[in-house]
């Protein structure tokens, strides 16, 4: 994936929730979990995309 589409990316899905927080009515609550939903949700998408979330597959916790 480019770089240029990345960005594009990114952009589209800030600008998406910048009209969902401002236009949609909800409750401050519904506000904050959908954005750290769709936070975490693109860092994990620009994990996958640069390649990075092979090699943090291999990474183990505890036993």
């Amino acid at each position: 994936m480019s770089l240029i589409s990345l960005i594009v990316t990114l952009i589209v899905v800030g600008v998406l929730l910048w009209l969902v927080n401002n236009y949609i009515p909800m409750d401050g609550q519904i506000k904050r979990i959908l954005n750290i939903v769709v936070v975490v949700a693109v860092v994990l998408w620009l994990l996958n995309a640069v390649g990075l979330m092979d090699s943090l597959r291999g990474i183990r916790l505890g036993r």
